[in-house]
């Protein structure tokens, strides 16, 4: 059977796992980017094990180098690339105002200037193939906004701005290029979040829920497949309804 190649960046835990995971029992083989070495052997074990084929990347999407090199040892190691998922992402939260400098960079470098990096790199091998998929994790907030997040909220604005660029570059080559914007999903990431915060949000939820990884990744999955061809700069929000 023929199984086309995913790149998950930030596959090591939370949402990017479970998109690895996903897209495996979809007949993907997948590259499970991240630069948590260990966490990425251990998803990269579980695809082998749902009878896909997995190599592992330490990838720091914010160094152009590591980005270069490692899409060119994935394409060497599996031929091709045909879905990338720019799922990597980190938080430096503080109020505008107190912001450090380094915490607005930071956030910027890897959550937009990483995706971007990524994209470019695997650009000219789905052009080569004629066919391709991008699929940008943004967020519910890049789209609403939200206090404390200016570094946050900016890069994923950033990114759905980027995903509608990109669209209109790579249609042509039967590329498509979208975002998923979700909303509060249970993760590592918002498990520390006090509880009154967590109340605060679920306030906000029509379907009074929170999300769960797999509603991600089933997304990710229907924009990654046969399915979706003729889907291209899209945003498809999975938040529950919170912002509609």
């Amino acid at each position: 059977m023929f199984h086309r190649v995913a790149l998950v960046t930030g596959a090591s835990r939370g949402i990017g796992r479970e998109i690895a995971l996903t897209l495996c029992r979809s007949n993907f083989d997948i590259v499970v980017a991240s630069p948590e070495i260990e966490n990425n052997e251990a998803v990269a074990e579980t695809i082998r094990q749902c009878g896909g084929d997995a190599m592992t990347l330490n990838l720091d999407v914010s160094s152009e180098e590591s980005v270069k090199s490692g899409v060119a040892a994935a394409l060497k190691q599996m031929g091709r690339i045909d879905v990338l998922v720019n799922n990597a992402g980190i938080t430096r939260d503080g109020l505008a105002m107190r912001m450090k400098a380094a915490d607005w960079n930071l956030v910027l470098q890897i959550n937009l200037t990483g995706a971007f990096l990524v994209s470019q790199a695997v650009i000219p091998a789905m052009i080569k193939e004629r066919w391709g998929r991008i699929v940008n994790i943004a967020s519910v907030v890049g789209e609403m906004g939200n206090a404390g997040q200016a570094n946050y909220v900016a890069s994923k604005s950033g990114l759905i701005g980027l995903t509608k660029c990109l669209a209109k570059e790579l249609a042509s080559r039967n590329i498509t290029v979208n975002a998923i914007a979700p909303g509060f999903i249970e993760t590592d990431m918002t498990g520390v979040l006090p509880q009154e915060v967590k109340d605060q949000m679920m306030a906000t939820i029509p379907l009074k829920r929170f999300g769960k990884p797999s509603d991600i990744a089933n997304a990710v999955k229907f924009l990654a497949s046969e399915d979706a061809n003729y889907i291209t700069g899209s945003v498809l929000r999975v938040n529950g309804g919170m912002y509609m």
